[in-house]
């Protein structure tokens, strides 16, 4: 199946979240109500950056396509892309910090 091309506007990132961790390093399954929800996620596309009021020119985003980011524990949109992988939209703002 084909995903679709997806191109944020203004200073939006699209992330996907990092998988939730489903065993323990001993071998343990965790159950899916006691995974803690996953605060990590890489970025796949940005956009160009939101407008300057005075100048009308872009101002270029402090994240690019790759960093692995510190997400908030709600907020963002769903974006159903065509796979099984999970997607949100964020506004740069509201992502918390890069994570290196």
């Amino acid at each position: 199946m084909a995903t679709k091309r997806l191109i944020p506007l203004l200073d939006r990132v699209l992330v996907q979240r990092a998988e939730a961790l489903t065993k323990t390093k001993g071998g343990i399954v965790i159950p899916e109500k006691a995974q803690s929800k996953v605060l990590e996620g890489t970025i796949i596309a940005v956009g160009p950056g939101a407008r300057n009021a005075t100048t009308g020119q872009h101002v270029p985003l402090g994240v690019s396509a790759g960093d692995k980011v510190l997400l908030p524990e709600y907020g963002g949109t769903k974006v159903d892309l065509g796979d099984s992988k999970e997607y949100h939209l964020f506004r740069e703002s509201d992502i918390l910090a890069k994570v290196q």
